[in-house]
């Protein structure tokens, strides 16, 4: 059981989709690639986990074929402004909740976990979220996962990188803020990690695909 869960409310909900935008540089290329990681998967069952506004699963439904899709994010705010894009698309259900509350009888051969892990401390939470998207998939079903990583000192080297990337109309006391809490309240973990706990959870050492200064792409499959 996780001990504290990230629940995104009011402008934080309202305004994600502009706040992805700003802050992640190069956030459309990776959404814009993710359907493409996916193309040799015959009858894609795809869970998104953390959901969010529903943009893996527009862009999704947009370019690929697939047979169902579940998104399931703890945010109702979130779900509500998913639902607007895809709600009425065919075989995709959104589900307010966490994996956890998902029924085990379902499973499914593709997974995403985009911007999840950095809230979850490294204290049996990653781990458990991990386990419990792999005790729903199928074996040989892929993950993909995108998410802030790095050791302490690649953290600070690519917020350098990341400051360089960010739009001229942000001032500087609002990059300060964010890439302090950044450092300070996320709770980050190094890429050996990352694979440490990935192979622990039932899934192969994962292959780093694609990286924008503090974040990374990631893919691996279920053994």
């Amino acid at each position: 059981m996780m001990n504290k869960i990230e629940i995104f409310e009011n402008e934080r909900a309202t305004g994600y989709d502009q706040f992805v935008q700003k802050w992640i540089p190069n956030y459309n290329s990776f959404i814009n690639q993710l359907p493409k990681l996916l193309n040799n998967i015959e009858k894609k069952e795809i869970l998104v986990v953390g959901c969010g506004t529903g943009n893996e699963i527009e862009k999704i439904v947009d370019t690929t074929d697939f047979l169902r899709i579940t998104g399931v994010d703890p945010s109702p705010k979130m779900i509500e402004q998913a639902e607007v894009k895809v709600g009425d698309v065919a075989n995709v259900k959104l589900v307010t909740g966490l994996v956890s509350d998902l029924d085990l009888k379902e499973k499914y051969n593709v997974a995403t976990l985009l911007l999840v892990l950095h809230f979850l401390k490294d204290n049996g939470d990653k781990f458990n979220l991990l386990a419990d998207i792999a005790k729903r998939l199928i074996t040989g079903a892929t993950l993909v996962i995108f998410d802030i990583t790095g050791d302490k000192n690649q953290i600070q080297e690519n917020l350098k990188v990341l400051r360089l990337l960010l739009p001229d109309d942000i001032d500087k006391e609002q990059i300060d803020f964010r890439l302090k809490r950044i450092e300070d309240e996320f709770f980050l973990v190094s890429e050996e990690r990352l694979s440490e706990l990935l192979q622990l959870t039932g899934f192969e050492k994962p292959i780093r695909f694609f990286q924008s200064s503090i974040y990374i792409g990631w893919i691996t499959k279920k053994i």
